[in-house]
């Protein structure tokens, strides 16, 4: 992290004129190997404790969650229909390849089936292996059927368990990762805790357990530990490379497991360029993370049958960017401060025009169209002009993705981590400042990154990284709600790592000239545990109320609605209906649908638009052309969208379609709705 450079301490090594050699030889030999071995003692007694309270912690937390879900919907007492229909929206999608696997006569038949599919999307074959993020499921339904736990254990219980195991991975790296940048585990816990207090806004998985992102976080979270090792100085050969491949592992599981892998990474991609030029990483570490990043995406996409739309990713656009930039501007760091600034912006101009030009060639040579509904969804979501455009439109009308709201940051505040995390976020972006002025200043005398003048402020480059990490994605999360589980599970990270970081306080003790090395050593441990005290005495009875309160799965309508299509319709019926309740039918019928909730093809998004034409301004004669087009045999027609109130004006489906269709959208009384897009029913009534 950041310290103060202090004076050189005299060696053991370096003898005094006023004593005998042979005297000083006597002292270390008397001195140094109890020192060494109690110092050794307490390190290997230091591990071993904070390695067995995070896997602990972790274990834990698992349980924790598992026994939420349990609780919310009497999991293990409902039938198997509601369990599949508690899995909403896309996440039945993705669970019903699971199932599709195992119901499969033999693997390569279940295979076969995923690649040649032609019940997701009618009248048309597509490969899901190709299409949609679905390896992890494939995964698991293999080893389900290779390992002798059929039995003792249900499929869907392998499922969820699989996901509540990964949060204990989640929890435990997010541990490591304090723990690594302050040098205590203290640290570590006190982080575990944070996420475990704030879980309304650092988790959803106990809701939402098969959607991409709780398979991915936790990889994610592995990858960050492996970097912040990774970018410590003076690593042994052996070591740098064990943690490469580590970071490797993880970012390819990482972009394997969420189809969103490409814009978090370029967030990842965008602080390793600004370090790399403000001089405070070492190059050749972040080209290897460059490289790494390229290299998983690569091979995801080569597992993927050549997904065009990660290589027209604007992350290996920027990647590539950067390597030509460096290429063509080798005296980049050298000149005085304005020359320095004025190749930086340079560089950082000549990086942009081609991560765009490379971009926009790799687009018109695949032809690609897949992501241009999320750059028309960013241009009208930050005022860059209005859009008719449909599929803009509807992402702008999700809460999810909106601004986070303001509320997010009481609940922040009541544990104290909101306030934790500003304290520390302000002292360390203050050394930022102070460490990148002296990088650009100092052109003369460059030294190695981590290595300043006595007296001067230093940043440290795994410190470094972890802080511009979590500004970005604060930016992000700020913009986007959906984002804010990357951005809260690194401020718990964060905000703990500075509390228990030495560097931190000494700073903040030096500015109010109470400097001693024992307040240091006091403040960095009595603060956290103060606040672990308080989270326990606040927080712990109302999480036994919580794993105390019984509640029942209740849906009645939709598993009606179900048994009535496995009972009255074919086998091979065609299914058309909005795609949240279509990932239902596909995974409790196994019926044909027309659309689905996967939204990440062109072709995918006209049609769902032609479905949806059921709610729009159009001639009955119109829409059923636009659905026997599509062979549908089955229309599915709700009521909640059919007296749709949204939280405000324009934002009903029917509305959205009018505004696409160039019809004056219908007037009604609107009211707001309150918890609207959260993707969680909270109606289910209480277990008697």
């Amino acid at each position: 992290m950041m310290s103060i450079r202090q004076r050189r301490e005299i060696r053991a090594t370096e003898v005094s004129e006023d004593f005998p050699a042979q005297e000083e030889n006597v002292k270390l030999e008397n001195k140094l190997p109890s020192g060494c071995t109690s110092r050794r003692l307490w390190k290997i007694l230091s591990l071993t404790i904070g390695g067995t309270i995070a896997l602990c912690i972790g274990l834990l937390t698992s349980v924790y969650l598992a026994t939420l879900h349990e609780n919310d919907l009497w999991f293990s007492n409902i039938k198997e229909v509601e369990r599949e229909i508690s899995f909403r929206t896309e996440c039945g999608l993705y669970y019903s390849y699971y199932k599709q696997m195992l119901q499969a006569p033999t693997l390569v038949q279940g295979f076969h089936g995923l690649i040649y599919d032609n019940k997701t999307e009618s009248m048309k074959t597509i490969n899901l292996l190709q299409r949609m993020n679905i390896y992890q499921e494939v995964f698991l339904s293999i080893l389900y059927r290779v390992l002798p736990i059929q039995k003792y254990l249900e499929p869907v219980y392998f499922y969820i368990y699989t996901l509540f195991g990964l949060q204990a991975i989640y929890v435990t790296a997010l541990y490591i990762t304090s723990w690594l940048l302050s040098g205590t585990w203290l640290s570590g816990l006190l982080a575990a805790f944070w996420y475990v207090t704030n879980r309304i806004d650092t988790t959803r998985v106990e809701f939402t357990i098969p959607l991409r992102e709780n398979w991915a976080l936790p990889f994610f979270a592995i990858q960050i530990a492996a970097i912040t090792y990774f970018l410590r100085p003076n690593l042994q050969p052996l070591s740098e490379r064990l943690t490469l491949l580590a970071i490797f592992i993880s970012t390819f599981l990482f972009s394997l497991t969420w189809q969103f892998n490409q814009f978090m990474m370029l967030m990842q991609a965008l602080v390793l360029f600004t370090l790399d030029s403000l001089d405070m990483l070492p190059a050749v570490k972040a080209t290897w993370l460059y490289g790494i990043q390229i290299t998983s995406l690569l091979l995801v996409c080569i597992l993927q049958f050549f997904n065009s739309m990660i290589l027209g990713s604007l992350l290996i656009s920027f990647n590539l960017s950067v390597f030509i930039a460096r290429k063509l501007q080798k005296n980049l760091k050298t000149g005085s401060f304005l020359n320095r600034l004025g190749k930086l912006l340079l560089h950082l101009f000549m990086v942009l025009c081609l991560t765009l030009f490379l971009n926009n060639i790799i687009k018109k040579i695949l032809n690609l169209k897949s992501d241009e509904h999320i750059f028309k969804f960013l241009k009208a979501k930050f005022g860059l002009g209005a859009t008719r455009d449909f599929d803009a439109n509807l992402y702008l009308c999700e809460e999810a993705f909106g601004l986070l709201p303001f509320n997010t940051f009481g609940r922040l505040s009541d544990t104290l981590l909101f306030y934790a995390y500003i304290f520390v976020l302000s002292i360390t972006v203050i050394v930022a400042f102070v460490v990148a002025f002296h990088n650009l200043s100092d052109s003369t005398n460059q030294q190695s990154v981590g290595k300043m003048e006595k007296g001067t402020v230093d940043l440290k480059p795994e410190t470094a990284y972890n802080l511009i990490h979590t500004i970005l994605f604060g930016f992000l999360a700020l913009s986007t709600m959906r984002m804010k589980y990357l951005w809260t599970s690194h401020m718990c990270v964060f905000a703990s790592f500075g509390l228990c970081s030495p560097e931190i306080w000494e700073l903040l003790l030096k500015s109010v000239h109470l400097y001693n090395p024992k307040r240091i050593c006091i403040m960095r441990y009595s603060v956290p545990i103060l606040i672990l005290l308080y989270l326990c005495y606040k927080f712990w009875p109302g999480m036994m109320d919580e794993l105390s309160e019984l509640r029942e799965f209740y849906d009645p309508d939709t598993v009606e609605l179900m048994n009535w299509i496995n009972s009255n319709t074919p086998r091979k019926a065609v299914f058309a209906g909005s795609m949240q309740l279509l990932a239902g039918v596909k995974l409790c019928t196994g019926r044909t649908l027309t659309n689905h909730p996967h939204y990440e093809d062109s072709s995918l998004r006209e049609r769902t638009r032609a479905v949806y034409q059921i709610y729009a301004k159009r001639a009955p004669e119109e829409v059923h052309a636009l659905l026997r087009s599509f062979g549908t045999d089955y229309v599915i027609l709700e009521d909640s969208i059919c007296y749709e109130r949204r939280h405000r004006r324009g934002c009903r489906l029917r509305d959205l379609l009018d505004i696409a269709n160039g019809h004056k959208p219908s007037l009604g009384t609107l009211v707001t709705a309150t918890g609207a897009g959260q993707g969680r029913d909270d109606g289910w009534p209480r277990r008697e």
